[in-house]
């Protein structure tokens, strides 16, 4: 009898404590996700004759994905993952960033860059990563990397 009530109540403790779990899954990247939008970057690059490197990171701006197309400038690898960085720390474009810094309403991100053509990647409303190019001119780079953010049905980024 002491053990079907031992067991009776182990089971209810763990009934209670899988009540108070809560039953979502954060919104992660795959990495199929990061290859599929980098490969439509590359794509939209090459429509335009554009030489890019484009980075794919996750949520937390730990590296996923990084392609540099030939003829990209080597220095264009620190570039996108500045732009990065500068992503998963405001949650805003770079450009907006490098916006609200010339208007003096942020502190400089040490790391960071202001320049166009990183953008938060967005699921369902959360933030799940951040992707950049680097290579063009800033509005360039942005529209590789929304052609990226479409192919996986990424919230669009305004």
């Amino acid at each position: 009898m002491k053990n079907a009530a031992t067991r009776t109540l182990l089971a209810l403790a763990v009934l209670g404590m899988t009540a108070c779990a809560p039953n979502t899954v954060e919104a992660q990247l795959t990495m199929a996700q990061a290859q599929t939008a980098v490969d439509a970057a590359e794509a939209e690059a090459r429509a335009n004759g554009w030489n890019l490197t484009i980075y794919v990171a996750d949520a937390e701006g730990v590296p996923q994905y990084l392609r540099r197309m030939d003829e990209a400038s080597p220095r264009t690898t620190d570039i996108v993952r500045m732009k990065v960085h500068v992503v998963i720390t405001t949650g805003g474009t770079s450009a907006a960033y490098g916006a609200a810094l010339a208007a003096g309403t942020v502190d400089s991100i040490p790391g960071g860059i202001h320049y166009e053509g990183g953008l938060p990647i967005m699921m369902n409303g959360t933030i799940v990563g951040a992707m950049a190019a680097s290579g063009a001119s800033g509005a360039q780079d942005a529209q590789a990397v929304r052609a990226g953010l479409a192919a996986i049905g990424a919230d669009p980024v305004r």
